[in-house]
């Protein structure tokens, strides 16, 4: 069994940030009978489900049903968000017992026109962190802009001082990749990285991945593809709504796929152009 299973349930995005990829796909948001279709077979194949590829998940409006069905199924949820839309899905998300973590990407606002200002914005962030902190659910807010626009950062991590200190009599814990606020509030620093792109730089073959040995993952068309980086579906290993998932890991090109990424000689074009990839 992998790890972790990427189910797409929207490639639609409510903000158009410098970072991101985006896809060229044709917008879609999942209906709760693909969903449903699509657990069932993903469910003995992974443990934590995360509710994203592409797009922002809390835009969906079946996203309160797609969580009880995550739940009926065993899985625990994991959700990535721009955090635009906290405030408006915070209870869907805080009463859901099959969400398991909320990762909350604040380099998104230094790169949008979001419709509020950065105080109001963090606000939201910060208090859902808080309440979800309180119902055992883990929060990281994620700062992965280093070595791109970072001017922000020291008004953020201010901010936080100034929202959470009061919380607790701990400094904050230092860890490899960030701090520890509070009980299930982290904060996490990441490198800016080239997505892969089918036309972009490439890397060459001597490297290796997460795909197909942690995770898959299942675009909102029921794509199946090697892992959370093919945007735009350029790795098609099968469909979910069309095949078994058995069938399609086990085929030719997965197969062929995983060993290339034991051997550290990858042969397909999108994975020689993934920078990601080619730092491990």
């Amino acid at each position: 069994m992998l790890n972790k299973a990427f189910l797409e349930i929207t490639n639609v995005c409510n903000l158009s940030c410098s970072f991101c990829h985006g896809t060229r796909r044709e917008p879609k948001f999942m209906s709760v009978e693909e969903f449903t279709r699509a657990v069932s077979k993903i469910k003995g194949n992974a443990e934590y489900l995360y509710f994203h590829l592409m797009g922002e998940p809390l835009l969906h409006p079946e996203l309160g049903a797609f969580l009880k069905i995550a739940h009926e199924h065993g899985f625990k949820v994991i959700i990535t968000t721009n955090g635009t839309l906290l405030r408006e899905r915070a209870d869907i998300l805080l009463d859901s017992p099959a969400l398991h973590k909320v990762s909350i990407s604040l380099h998104s606002f230094e790169a949008n026109a979001v419709c509020e200002s950065l105080e109001s914005y963090l606000s939201g962030c910060f208090d859902f962190c808080r309440k979800a902190s309180d119902k055992g659910i883990i929060s990281v807010m994620r700062l992965w802009n280093i070595g791109g626009l970072e001017e922000l950062n020291g008004r953020i991590i201010s901010a936080m001082h100034e929202f959470f200190d009061g919380d607790t009599c701990e400094p904050w814990k230092e860890l490899y990749s960030g701090y520890r606020i509070k009980s299930r509030v982290f904060l996490e620093w990441g490198n800016l990285f080239e997505w892969p792109d089918i036309d972009g730089k490439d890397y060459g073959c001597n490297h290796s991945c997460y795909g197909l040995r942690d995770q898959f993952g299942v675009l909102s068309d029921g794509t199946v593809v090697p892992c959370c980086l093919d945007a735009d579906g350029a790795i098609i290993l099968g469909n979910i709504f069309e095949q078994s998932l058995t069938e399609i890991l086990n085929s030719p090109r997965a197969l062929a796929l995983a060993e290339s990424f034991r051997q550290r000689n990858v042969t397909e074009e999108l994975c020689r152009k993934c920078g990601y990839a080619s730092k491990r």
